[in-house]
């Protein structure tokens, strides 16, 4: 094998995070970008030599590029074997399932997430460790800062790999298998879930059975529901829709919530509705639970698959604990409560849940994003979650909306909302939260259309596993009797900041359990502009998405 090494230069590799690297694509698509950052990888990574490397993506335009780029990279510097999924396909909780299950040092995962693809939109790389989940902060803060003095990266020369066909070739000495993208994760997923009582609940289809529509969006879980849902649970044909993976997602926004997924929306409240609806994301970790007439936030969805999960067989022993990142409602610490475990609220980042998973502290995780997970994967996971919905609907032969109905008679219900203003430019994004924030001392006690402030504050998070210290993690709206308000902002896009602000409030099961959600929240909608002057600092009278 002849190693070549390839002069470079540094570049503006920012500073990953667990969610990785993201930009444009025609900014990967400049020369060396996507391998300067590859290297860097590499370059930190310990115990390369003679170990198993895991590499796949969501599908998007430039994925097979640098897979094959990654793969003569990875041969160049060491590795002995690659496992790539077939067509370059890999869900970011499938990929972390290979990780684990194959024992690999980590993985390479090509996605930006929910974020649009094709040649003039988003392109991301994360690496994800051997436990499975995202590279905690001291490997990314070595990446980036490997990216501000990368001088050359190495690769072999080596042709593409046909990547559609499963086997096994040789490249640079290096093994490289192209595997089943889906095999290993529907296997996983049989091990956690009664299939034969879900195939009983959706037998007959649309002749009389449980009838479900499930949206992929054009994204990585379509070969993953087409496998599961139709094939091996046995809905009807034309169950999964949008199945086929496009590299521009069918020229979509890949983000399952009611702007982006309004099609399975309208379809769930029509008279035409089967009896469960849900989506998932670009990359299969985000999922959206709509019933026939009742959407599920997703905070409301970490509560209700909490007090429920005991209905599936991968978790009737009961779970060890609970853990939802703070913006998410406070739902589910009140099941938490009822079961008598603790309820871990920690930073927004799923690298946080990893540490309690890991540390067997918790079971079920997660975020008002539309993420949930458990301790199956080191990831969020969509098609898992939605499975799980399916388990219990099964066994308790109800409703989604009787179920929902159920579970608020008994813990009370959290009225929620998510106000997201996208592209803000970060100067004007960064002034509004600095003054808000300067404005705490004086906020306390004052009334607002009728709510009255108890608290401000800034969100710290100390790791109960490793003691890290996690400072300014969303700036807090305590209002007496519970309500509140959340304002942070969000790194996930690739141009300016979105300011997302958190709007909840509690109803105990003797109040107003079935009233409409904006009515309910109103107030702190009105308060949210007169405290943080969103009008006044970024020019908007309304947000661009609400969940």
């Amino acid at each position: 094998m002849t190693i070549r090494t390839v002069a470079t230069t540094p570049f503006d590799g920012q500073k990953p995070g667990t969610s990785g690297l993201r930009k444009k694509v025609k900014v990967f698509e400049q020369p060396n970008y996507s391998e300067n950052f590859v290297q860097s990888v590499f370059d930190v990574v310990e115990g390369m030599d003679g170990a198993t490397l895991v590499i796949g993506g969501d599908g998007r335009y430039h994925n097979r590029a640098v897979i094959q780029q990654a793969i003569r990279m990875a041969a160049a510097n060491g590795f002995a074997r690659v496992l790539v999924g077939q067509g370059g396909i890999l869900s970011t909780p499938a990929a972390s399932n290979v990780i684990r299950q194959y024992g690999a040092i980590g993985g390479l995962v090509l996605s930006a997430s929910h974020n649009p693809g094709g040649p003039d939109e988003d392109f991301g790389i994360k690496y994800n460790v051997a436990n499975g989940g995202p590279a905690p902060e001291k490997i990314t803060d070595a990446i980036y800062a490997r990216t501000t003095e990368i001088d050359r990266w190495l690769t072999v020369d080596a042709p593409d790999i046909d990547l559609d066909t499963i086997g096994t070739t040789n490249v640079g000495g290096m093994v490289v298998e192209v595997i089943d993208s889906v095999a290993d994760y529907a296997a996983l997923m049989e091990t956690l879930f009664d299939f034969d009582a879900i195939r009983a609940m959706a037998k007959g289809g649309a002749a009389g059975g449980f009838t479900l529509a499930f949206d992929a969006m054009s994204a990585v879980t379509g070969p993953y529901a087409h496998e599961i849902f139709e094939k091996r649970l046995g809905f009807a044909p034309g169950t999964v829709r949008n199945g086929t993976p496009l590299e521009d997602f069918g020229h979509h926004h890949p983000d399952p919530n009611l702007v982006h997924a309004k099609d399975l929306y309208d379809l769930m409240m029509s008279d035409a509705a089967p009896d469960f609806g849900a989506a998932s994301d670009g990359d299969g970790d985000r999922n959206l639970i709509i019933g026939r007439g009742r959407f599920i936030t997703p905070s409301d969805s970490l509560a209700m698959l909490a007090a429920n999960a005991h209905m599936a067989k991968g978790y009737a022993g009961g779970l060890k604990g609970i853990a939802r990142s703070m913006p998410t409602s406070a739902a589910a610490d009140r099941v938490a409560d009822a079961l008598g475990i603790t309820c871990y609220e920690t930073p927004t980042g799923w690298k946080f849940f990893g540490n309690l998973l890991d540390a067997g502290m918790a079971t079920i995780c997660g975020e008002e994003s539309a993420g949930t997970g458990s301790d199956h994967v080191r990831e969020k996971d969509g098609v898992w979650a939605v499975l799980l919905w399916l388990n219990i609907l099964a066994v308790r032969r109800i409703s989604v909306d009787a179920l929902a109905r159920d579970h608020w008679a008994r813990f009370g219900r959290n009225y929620y909302a998510r106000h997201d203003y996208e592209a803000i430019e970060t100067d004007k994004a960064n002034t509004l939260m600095a003054a808000l924030q300067a404005s705490f001392a004086d906020l306390p006690h004052q009334a607002i259309g009728g709510l009255v402030i108890a608290e401000a504050d800034s969100f710290s998070y100390t790791d109960p596993v490793d003691g890290s210290v996690s400072s300014n993690q969303g700036l807090r709206i305590l209002f007496e009797g519970g309500s509140r308000i959340v304002f942070r902002l969000s790194g996930t896009g690739t141009q300016g900041a979105t300011l997302r602000v958190y709007l909840e409030r509690y109803e105990d099961r003797n109040g107003k359990l079935d009233a409409e959600t904006p009515n309910m929240l109103a107030d702190l909608v009105a308060a949210a502009d007169v405290i943080a002057g969103i009008q006044r600092h970024t020019g908007r009278t309304a947000p661009d998405v609400i969940t």
